[in-house]
């Protein structure tokens, strides 16, 4: 039980996902397709809405670290609380419990507890399947992020620009989102961006790209987007840290290695269109050079 501690439950599920019955994972599959709120109703009405019976609910509870049921929805309900703060009430909470140290200090210490618990989470083969996606120059990529995670996607586009062609980076009016939709064709790839206060608009993009047949690459945080129910993988981030803010350094730490995979992926490919990307920076004198 130990362990569990300081785990979302979708983590706690994720990680003991192998370990559950036929019928618990039928559960646990439901609780995650509309997490948190799946989880939220009687332990009848989510035994039913499961297809399973109300033993199996107490008892994956029970294995999931939890007391039983009732324990388990008090985390969930602290979690759905978590996901809708505004900055305010995130910089009052951690003010309240701020430890005597500075700033620097702590800072580092959640982003270092942000990326272990990250990567003890992280599926590598989830992982090694997305970068294979983006290495697909038979498939088109978009890339779109929200208020303030479009400046990740920017950076992933950028990156990517120069390791492969057809990237396309979607614009911020989401009311122009359809006409990228109108271009998407089945096997196409959209890499999408969405931490809390998740935006409705990432939603309703991932279900009508979904629906042409485009595969879902979604970056999210340890509770995870409601996007993700159209996603074929999501690579979650822990996003916690001592600010009204929420941290994007160890997504920004899993962008950067997906890319990296990919450059490793297609070197001799990209290496010719880097080749042709430093002759055109020459060209224009962007870059001050000393001879």
């Amino acid at each position: 039980m130990e362990a569990a501690q300081g785990l979302t439950l979708a983590e706690r599920i994720r990680e003991k996902f192998e370990s559950l019955t036929r019928a618990e994972r039928q559960l646990a599959n439901v609780m995650l397709e509309n997490y948190p709120v799946s989880g939220l109703g009687s332990i009848t009405a989510v035994a039913e809405a499961s297809g399973v019976s109300t033993p199996t609910v107490a008892r994956m509870a029970r294995k999931l670290g939890f007391g039983g049921f009732p324990e388990l929805q008090a985390e969930l309900r602290a979690e759905l609380e978590a996901t809708i703060s505004n900055p305010i009430v995130k910089h009052d909470r951690w003010a309240e419990n701020a430890p005597d140290a500075h700033m620097l200090n702590r800072f580092a210490d959640a982003v270092m507890d942000n990326m272990r618990q990250t990567l003890r989470h992280i599926n590598p083969e989830d992982f090694n399947a997305v970068a294979a996606l983006l290495s697909d120059r038979n498939r088109a990529v978009y890339a779109v992020g929200g208020r303030i995670t479009r400046s990740l996607a920017d950076y992933f586009f950028t990156h990517m620009q120069v390791i492969r062609d057809d990237m396309t980076l979607i614009a911020p009016n989401a009311n122009t989102w359809p006409h990228y939709v109108l271009n998407m064709r089945a096997g196409d790839v959209l890499v999408a961006f969405d931490i809390r206060r998740y935006e409705h608009e990432i939603t309703r993009l991932a279900e009508m790209a979904k629906a042409k047949g485009v595969t879902l690459v979604l970056f999210t945080d340890q509770w995870g987007s409601p996007a993700g129910k159209h996603a074929a993988y999501a690579l979650h981030s822990r996003i916690e840290a001592p600010s009204a803010w929420d941290s994007s350094v160890v997504t920004l730490f899993i962008v950067e290695a997906v890319m990296a995979a990919v450059q490793t992926a297609t070197w001799e490919e990209t290496k010719d269109r880097m080749k042709t990307l430093e002759g055109l920076f020459d060209r224009t004198k962007m870059f001050r050079k000393f001879i």
